[in-house]
């Protein structure tokens, strides 16, 4: 049986952060399948065609060496169900597993059909600085179905808020860099020159391995 990650992401912008873990996903999985997530949480997204450029452009600059990543547009639904309905077309005898941060976790029991959604895939959380998770949230998934892993991995605290709203450098490949600057994105581009060069702190590394969940 084909094992596939399931990886989808605001990508707005896609950071250093969401390209380690999809490194490390492209070594555990058969298949890694990626996209830009519009997010119905979210107000006042970049237009999901600059997001899938600069997560395509993400994905270029990894090269993973298995081959086995790609950024899959038709995945990019508001509604995690009807995004795994579209897999299952793909992949009919395939085992899914769900990846998503830390983050998202307050938010999964409101999500769609959310206990259809559990009932098919498997559930792999990435911890976030800033975003502890709750056993009792965690236990509340399992009691509803859920088979969830954790990764034992902390996230670099790279934020694509932090580049979104205040231009802050951290975490950004060169490609995506120039390509937010030709298309001009963000509104902080808008702001005087000299707030934009005030130095930023070096981006920390996660140093930990996932958990393996096959």
């Amino acid at each position: 049986m084909l094992h596939i990650a399931l990886f989808g992401t605001s990508a707005d912008p896609p950071t250093t952060a969401h390209q380690a873990i999809i490194g490390w996903l492209s070594q555990r999985f058969d298949w890694v399948a990626v996209w830009a997530a519009d997010n119905p949480f979210k107000a006042h997204q970049t237009p999901l065609s600059h997001r899938i450029a600069m997560l395509r452009l993400l994905i270029d600059d990894l090269n993973p060496p298995q081959g086995n990543v790609r950024l899959y547009s038709e995945l990019s639904k508001p509604r995690a169900i009807h995004t795994l309905e579209i897999a299952k077309q793909r992949w009919a005898d395939a085992q899914f597993t769900f990846v998503l941060g830390a983050d998202l976790i307050t938010q999964l029991p409101s999500w769609y059909q959310i206990d259809e959604l559990l009932q098919q895939v498997n559930l792999l959380v990435v911890p976030r600085p800033g975003y502890p998770l709750s056993e009792i949230a965690l236990e509340a998934l399992r009691q509803r179905g859920a088979n969830v892993a954790i990764a034992d991995l902390m996230g670099s605290d790279t934020s694509s808020t932090a580049y979104r709203e205040h231009g802050e450098m951290d975490g950004l490949t060169p490609p995506i860099e120039d390509y937010i600057h030709r298309e001009h994105l963000y509104a902080w581009q808008d702001a005087p020159r000299e707030k934009q060069l005030i130095p930023q702190t070096a981006p920390r590394w996660p140093t930990s391995k996932l958990e393996s969940i096959t």
